[in-house]
């Protein structure tokens, strides 16, 4: 039973950051590309970032690029999100995924890659 479970969310101000954390359990972890996404409020699923198993191999959304660093501890089994300079509209409900099977780096943003999703921890950006 695939497990993820997303932590380190919570309230910050523009400017700010946080580190959100994302515990995986039942799966070779280190095998797998691993991604976060989030939904705003009243939006879609949005795909943040996606790292391969080697970690020197990482995409990022236009929209966080330079702002937020993805990174993975494959011997804690633990992925995670460093996001600095947060704004307002960083506010959103943030999930880590699993990579279905080989996820091409041009495939990072499809959604469909990701065959399993943790229950999200939320990120709320105060002006």
């Amino acid at each position: 039973q695939v497990q993820l479970v997303e932590s380190g969310g919570g309230l910050a101000q523009p400017g700010g950051s946080l580190r959100l954390s994302c515990a995986a359990s039942g799966f070779t972890f280190s095998t797998y590309t691993m991604s976060w996404a989030r939904r705003a409020p009243g939006k879609g699923l949005e795909w943040v970032s996606s790292i391969y198993t080697d970690d020197t191999v990482t995409g990022y959304a236009d929209s966080v690029k330079g702002r937020f660093t993805i990174s993975r501890d494959n011997a804690k089994e633990t992925l995670y999100l460093q996001m600095n300079n947060l704004k307002p509209e960083d506010t959103a409900r943030y999930y880590c995924a699993k990579g279905r099977g080989d996820i091409t780096i041009t495939n990072m943003p499809y959604l469909s890659e990701y065959d399993h999703w943790g229950q999200g921890t939320q990120v709320t950006v105060t002006s």
